[in-house]
């Protein structure tokens, strides 16, 4: 991702979970785009490597996009670093 956050290599994924609105709207637009793609052409052929590759890359999504949610309200009073 492109935040300031996500680039310094010196923070944990701890510490960059919940902080860059951009991040979570880049991820919010991925699981727009993954999971329709999956539903519509590749749901029928499930073992597919084409399907598999697209389910586990929106199923990630979906997930990183769910732990930015659940720390996003623990890191609003926090002070930002750097």
């Amino acid at each position: 991702m492109s935040c300031r956050f996500c680039q310094d290599a010196s923070l944990s994924i701890r510490a960059k979970l919940g902080r860059c609105k951009r991040c979570m709207i880049q991820l919010a637009v991925m699981n727009l785009l993954l999971w329709p793609i999956w539903l519509l052409w590749f749901s029928d052929t499930p073992k597919s490597i084409e399907s598999i590759t697209l389910l586990f890359a929106a199923g990630a999504c979906a997930l990183l996009l769910s732990l930015h949610l659940i720390l996003m309200p623990f890191r609003k009073g926090a002070p930002e670093t750097k």
